[in-house]
Order: C-alpha cells, then sequence, then structure tokens
C-alpha cells in the first residue's frame, strides 16, 4: 500500500472526536521548511522493532535520516530510505541534521532510550519512543518534565493503546461495571523462548571473540559501564541484563499493565515490594512477582496490583487459577476484580476482555464510546495519532504525561526486586524514604561522556 493511501485511510478512519484531531492544511505552514510541506523524521535503532517503526513512521512523513549500531541493520534499512542520510551515532545525528529534522523515533535497546529522546526533545524535535519509556525510575521523570518544558508532541510505542478492544475496556472499567476495582493481577509469557537471563545465564561470558566489524560497541554500550563484546549481548538478549534491558516486567509491563493502568487511574504507587528468584548482579532472576499498592484517587479506592513473570520450580508463576472464575488462563493477560464483577483481559494489549462471572453479564452492552477509535493497524495507527498530535491535534494517548507516570511505576517493581527489600515511594521527591541503597538503581551514574 502507497504511503499517501495509507496516511489517508488512517485520517479517514478516526471517529468520534477525530473531527477535530487534524486541522486541514496545518502540515504545510506548520513544516514549511521541509521542501515538500511534509513532517522529517530521523529514526534512531532501525532494527528489530526499530524496522517497523521506521517504516510506519514513514507513512506520516519523511524519513530523512536514518541511525543504527549495526551496519547490517542500517543498510538494511536505507536500501527502503534511501534518500535518508545514514549515521551509527545519535549524538552525531542529532548536530549535524536538528536543523533538518522535525521528529525523533527512538527504538533503542532500554539503556538508550532516555539519552537520545532527551537530546531531541532538548532541541525541540518531537519524539515517538519505544517502550519502556526509559531504563530507570529517575529517566522516567526526566522524560516526563523534558517534554514539558520543551513543549513538544510524544508517544510510547505501546501499541495496544491505539487498538479500539483497548480503548473499549478502558471504558467498561470507568462506567463502573464491575464496581470499585481494589485487585489486578497481570501476568507475562517472557521471558522463556524470547530471550535468556537467569538461571540460563547468571555471569557475564569469559570470553572475548571479536566485535563484528559492522556492530559498533562503544556506541552500543552507550551510557552503560564498559565490558567486552558478546553475541549474547547484540541483538536482541540485551533484554535479560540488568545494565541493558529491563527484563520482563519492562519489557511487558507497558503493555498488560496498560489496561488497568489507564482505566482506574492507578498514577504512582506508595509501596512496592518483591518476591523473586536468586539474584545476581548481571541477569533478571527466573521469576519474580511484585506487588503495588496503589492510595486512593478521589474517589476511587486504594489498589493492590500484583505482577507475575518467569517461572519457579518448572512452573509457570502465574496467580491463583480459582481467581479466574473457570476461565482457561491466558499465557499473559490481566484480571481486574471489582466489588461486582471481574474483567479479564486474555491478551498482551488489552484489546480482548471478557466480564466475569459470564453468566452474571450476558446481554450486557458497552457504554457508548468516549474515546476516538482508529480503524487498522493499532501500531500504524499510533504513530498516526502521534503525527496528528504533531500537527496541532489533541496529545497521543500515550504521550509522556501518561507513559513515564507508567513507566516509572513499573520500573521501581525491578528496583524491589535487586534489592529485596519493599520500598515506600515519595513520588513528589522522586525517593524511596525507607531504603537508602534505593538510590542506586532509581538513579545510576552514567559512563563518562554519555551523561544526558
Amino acid at each position: 500500500m502507497a504511503r499517501g493511501t495509507n496516511r489517508r485511510r488512517f485520517l479517514q478512519g478516526v471517529s468520534l472526536a477525530g473531527a477535530g484531531f487534524w486541522v486541514a492544511g496545518r502540515e504545510a505552514r506548520v513544516f514549511s521548511d521541509s521542501p515538500n510541506g511534509k513532517l522529517r523524521i530521523a529514526c534512531i535503532g532501525v532494527g528489530g522493532k526499530g524496522g517497523s517503526d521506521t517504516d510506519q513512521a514513514g507513512n506520516y512523513g519523511d524519513i530523512v535520516a536514518l541511525c543504527d549500531i549495526d551496519d547490517k541493520r542500517l543498510a538494511a534499512k536505507a536500501e527502503k530510505f534511501p534518500k535518508a542520510k545514514t549515521f551509527n551515532d545519535y549524538r552525531k545525528l542529532l548536530d549535524e541534521m536538528h536543523a533538518q529534522i522535525d521528529a525523533v523515533v527512538v527504538s533503542t535497546p532500554d539503556h538508550t532510550h532516555a539519552p537520545a529522546a532527551v537530546r531531541a526533545m532538548r532541541l525541540g524535535k518531537h519524539v515517538y519512543c519505544q517502550k519502556p519509556l526509559t531504563h530507570t525510575v529517575a529517566e522516567a521523570r526526566l522524560m516526563r518534565d523534558t517534554a514539558r518544558q520543551y513543549k513538544v508532541a510524544t508517544q510510547m510505542g505501546n501499541q495496544g493503546t491505539a487498538d479500539k478492544g483497548f480503548r473499549r475496556g478502558v471504558e467498561i472499567i470507568r462506567s463502573g461495571a464491575i464496581g470499585p476495582v481494589r485487585e489486578v493481577h497481570v501476568w507475562t509469557n517472557r521471558p522463556f523462548k524470547y530471550w535468556k537471563q537467569a538461571p540460563d545465564i547468571v555471569a557475564r561470558p569469559t570470553e572475548t571473540p571479536p566485535v563484528p566489524e559492522y556492530v559498533h560497541w562503544d556506541l552500543f554500550l552507550g551510557t552503560a559501564p564498559a565490558r567486552p563484546y558478546h553475541p549474547v549481548y547484540h541483538p536482541h538478549n540485551w533484554r535479560g541484563w540488568w545494565d541493558f534491558g529491563t527484563g520482563s516486567l519492562g519489557d511487558m509491563a507497558c503493555h498488560t499493565t496498560n489496561l488497568p493502568f489507564m482505566a482506574l487511574r492507578l498514577g504512582y504507587p506508595t509501596r512496592v515490594s518483591a518476591t523473586s528468584g536468586e539474584i545476581n548482579q548481571e541477569t533478571y532472576p527466573a521469576w519474580a512477582t511484585i506487588t503495588y499498592e496503589f492510595p486512593a484517587r478521589g474517589d476511587l479506592p486504594p489498589v493492590k496490583l500484583t505482577w507475575y513473570e518467569g517461572a519457579r520450580n518448572g512452573e509457570r508463576n502465574l496467580p491463583p487459577a480459582e481467581l479466574l472464575l473457570g476461565e482457561t488462563p491466558s499465557s499473559s493477560g490481566a484480571l481486574l476484580i471489582g466489588e461486582r464483577g471481574a474483567m479479564f483481559s486474555p491478551n498482551d494489549y488489552g484489546a480482548e476482555q471478557k466480564l466475569l462471572p459470564a453468566k452474571q453479564f450476558e446481554g450486557y452492552r458497552p457504554p457508548e464510546p468516549t474515546l476516538a477509535r482508529m480503524e487498522g493497524n493499532p501500531d500504524d495507527n499510533q504513530k498516526g495519532e502521534w503525527a496528528r498530535a504533531i500537527l496541532g491535534g489533541p496529545p497521543a494517548m500515550s504521550n509522556f504525561d501518561y507513559a513515564a507516570v507508567l513507566t516509572e511505576t513499573m520500573l521501581l517493581g525491578n528496583a524491589a526486586v535487586r534489592l529485596g527489600k519493599a520500598l515506600d515511594y515519595d513520588a513528589e521527591k522522586v525517593q524511596v524514604t525507607n531504603v537508602p541503597e534505593a538510590a542506586g538503581p532509581i538513579n545510576p551514574p552514567y559512563r563518562k561522556g554519555w551523561e544526558i
């Protein structure tokens, strides 16, 4: 499908509040410096998920720059966008081309999300950043504050947010269909076949193979402490390492907790505790159960949210089966338990829901829509929603004001896992008040020369 056709389909597919989301003729005025009046986009990280992010961003503007530390991945994407300039170092890209770009897509490993995105926002660039928004708690707050300061349009890549099924689920919960919710359970099918961490890997490899000529290893490390190259890190498997990734929680909670987090307007927790498999200093543990305690929000009661990941003693770490009221547990999902029923979402992205007990909700009709709907691929539509915000429409639904709070909250769970202690959290100060050593994982130092 031609890019112009894809863009028109998105604009035509927005319903409900859509009439006010797009201002006709605004594009050429906003981007008058662009030769063709189109949004000029630079993409940082173009392999893996960054590959599809780049392609989809290209449906809503011109891809004018590509950046990746892997020359093979960079060359492959440059074949599709031959007019784009190519870089290995995002700092060089932003330094040299900041006057020629309007927006930046960041789809790098987790530890370089904030360094690249904050640098771009400080140059006044609109930013789409993959989930999790950041690698650390402190970075999440910095991302939110920077977006506010520079008044840029933002979106985090938890694409389920753009799914019409997800938005229906939010509306159902907010309508009070299952009554006040005080208990939530969320589980994931990560890591397993997706990447290696403990118990398979608990220490750095001792061998030091040569760095492939197409990999710029120092640029991959970025803010992380220096270590020798090994293929166990790049590509993809960085997710399971403390220094580079955020484990199962960071990889999937921005998807799977998104429905309860948004529907219940959870905000920041006051206490986070965890139990887990054996902790090592290199990789995430084999399993973890993390509990978040959220205070009352206006008329909404306090909520306890429990997250489950990995496997213990050869069995999947899942919530008690009886909570699902006879439903077959999905490989990942969320369960919201209210005073008058429950919602079971057997889906990574919150796009599907079942109200329980099923007999009680026979004939149930969802409330009238209050959130905009978009037809088509949610992943593509999420880029379109961001582009629309850049052009003067309302903020994208997973803008950094929302996404940073979700990310900050989830990453507190990793801090609780690593320290093995319950953390009392003062969100106003971005500080754990009862465990002084929590300052380390919440705001670790950057490698010299890579400070934000």
